[in-house]
């Protein structure tokens, strides 16, 4: 049994879920250090999913990227913008959403996040600096009158304050992006939610993030809710006719 645990410590197994890109529109194949990525996206240029480019357009006001004005209800604040521009850098950037990656049938990609758990300090500091901004719409990502090649708002639909079309930070997290993502009680840190915000000194958090819930979304939930990733995992790879023989004891060291 230890010969057995310690070849599966020697040769881990590749989780599908980790360290991947997004089929989408401007994602690259396969993450790869990218040395001049611009400003807000910068903590991601040792293993980033967005180029160079990429990243200098998601700092615009209006980006090649999507066509996407920030600025449909009068000029956004600039403390305000930069979560969205942050926003887009996670989106465009990030290897680590492997996890909440899910099949969409769209004319411009083909996958998607769905449910992110973002940390609870990203999404109420992402509310405060934009409560008071304008905008007209709940749901960023569809409705839009692009009549004019980027995106105005609807006819009838009027210029409100951030506060009033989404009350509470949960509400702007969840529902700008059509659940893109979850707010999370969990807090920076934690190692249980993915952070927008954090020093590239420090390194990059979310990789542990993803680990865990791509363990966790392999495993199953009722029996090893509890068990540590490592411990779960040996004995998960041990073979069946290996593990028939054993003591039941031994098996659940």
């Amino acid at each position: 049994l230890l010969v057995l645990l310690a070849a599966d410590g020697a040769v881990p197994e590749k989780n599908p879920l980790l360290n991947i890109c997004m089929d989408a529109k401007h994602h690259k194949h396969q993450p790869g250090p990218e040395g001049k990525l611009h400003d807000q996206c910068s903590p991601w240029k040792d293993n980033a999913c967005c180029t160079a480019n990429t990243s200098s357009e998601a700092h615009k006001d209006q980006s090649n990227l999507y066509n996407f004005n920030w600025n449909h209800c009068g000029v956004m604040p600039p403390q305000c913008k930069r979560h969205f521009i942050q926003d887009t850098c996670l989106y465009e950037c990030s290897p680590n959403l492997g996890p909440w990656i899910d099949q969409v049938d769209s004319s411009w990609r083909r996958e998607r996040i769905l449910h992110v758990p973002l940390c609870k300090e990203d999404c109420d500091e992402w509310w405060k600096d934009c409560k008071d901004a304008l905008t007209c719409k709940e749901n960023w990502h569809k409705g839009w009158n692009w009549a004019t090649g980027t995106n105005r708002c609807p006819w009838g639909f009027m210029c409100r304050p951030f506060r009033e079309v989404f009350p509470r930070p949960k509400d702007l997290c969840e529902k700008i992006w059509s659940n893109s993502y979850r707010y999370s009680p969990k807090h920076r840190g934690s190692g249980r939610c993915i952070q927008m915000w954090f020093d590239p000194a420090q390194g990059n958090p979310n990789v542990a993030v993803a680990r865990y819930y791509a363990w966790k979304k392999r495993s199953q939930p009722a029996e090893v809710e509890n068990v540590a990733p490592e411990r779960g995992r040996a004995v998960r790879a041990l073979p069946r006719a290996v593990l028939a023989p054993l003591p039941l004891a031994l098996v659940l060291l």
